[in-house]
């Protein structure tokens, strides 16, 4: 019994350790990863796969190794997603509609940033200049707390 305890739980710690730096789409998990890793919460409220402006900051500074290496070490990514034709699960589509009212999101992309309390600590959206440009102004306007 003592041995699959620590399997398991071997197993969830590398589970957690893989996902670091990886887009989640549950909010609620990624919140309680934010606040047991004392990270920030890079919410993503995008139109992946209609909004040119999404999938511009996507490809210029979200895939970029400086952004990736960053967020390793300071963020817990969500995306919070709005396709046009991609049909997210029921739960997630009400999660995602849920969070754009409660966070009174009006265009993509924009990026709303939680401190590990949940409290919100910044907003921004696309960011001209690539990674170091986004994340000069990541910090401005959501310095860590």
């Amino acid at each position: 019994m003592i041995k699959k305890s620590l399997v398991f739980a071997a197993v969830s710690f590398f589970t957690v350790c893989a996902m670091a730096g990886e887009w989640l789409t549950d909010y609620d998990k990624a919140l309680l990863q934010a606040k047991t890793e004392h990270k920030q919460l890079l919410m993503d409220f995008t139109g992946s796969d209609w909004c040119g402006w999404c999938k511009k900051l996507d490809r210029e500074v979200f895939t970029q190794p400086e952004f990736k290496e960053y967020a390793d070490k300071n963020l817990v990514l969500l995306k919070v997603d709005f396709p046009r034709n991609k049909v997210l699960p029921d739960s997630e589509k009400a999660q995602n509609d849920k969070l754009a009212q409660k966070f009174h999101i009006e265009g993509y992309p924009t990026i709303v940033v939680l401190a590990s309390d949940g409290s919100k600590s910044g907003e921004l959206g696309y960011v001209e200049g690539g990674p170091k440009a986004f994340l000069d102004e990541l910090t401005k306007r959501a310095p860590r707390k």
